[in-house]
């Protein structure tokens, strides 16, 4: 986790997090490149990204909780999938930025509802995700 000591290389665990993030954070700016948000109108792209991150991000962490314990390439694929490649992809500061942006230019409803929304469906995107993975997957036997 981390640097473990002056000049010492980062462990597995934070490579794969790096590698995860790197490859999120990639598809994220491609997405938001071929599809920029428009001054003062709702940011589909962010608003997409990060619903569908949510979502996946949800399916993921289930059906890897059914699966068995928090270990081994269980806990690699939630630390370079979850943590890196989701936590690249979804983006809550641009989120932010976006919101305060659009009331800041006079669309007060408009920046107050891509906030709520983004957050309240954004959990209910989490929850369908965990739903779908808790039919589709069965539990491992103990």
């Amino acid at each position: 986790m981390g640097l473990s000591a002056p000049g010492r290389l980062p462990g597995r665990r934070t490579a794969v997090v790096l590698i995860g993030g790197t490859i999120g954070t990639a598809a994220r700016a491609s997405l938001e490149a071929a599809y920029p948000a428009q001054p003062g109108s709702w940011p589909w792209a962010t608003f997409l990204i990060n619903l569908s991150g949510a979502f996946v991000l949800g399916v993921l962490l289930e059906t890897l909780s059914r699966r068995g314990p928090d270990t081994g390439l269980r806990h690699y694929l939630r630390l370079g999938l979850g943590t890196g490649v989701l936590g690249g992809y979804t983006t809550y500061s641009t989120f932010t930025v976006e919101s305060v942006r659009l009331v800041g230019n006079g669309a007060l409803l408009a920046g107050l509802g891509y906030a709520l929304g983004s957050v309240l469906l954004g959990l209910i995107a989490t929850l369908a995700g965990m739903l779908l993975a808790g039919r589709l997957v069965p539990r491992a036997r103990a």
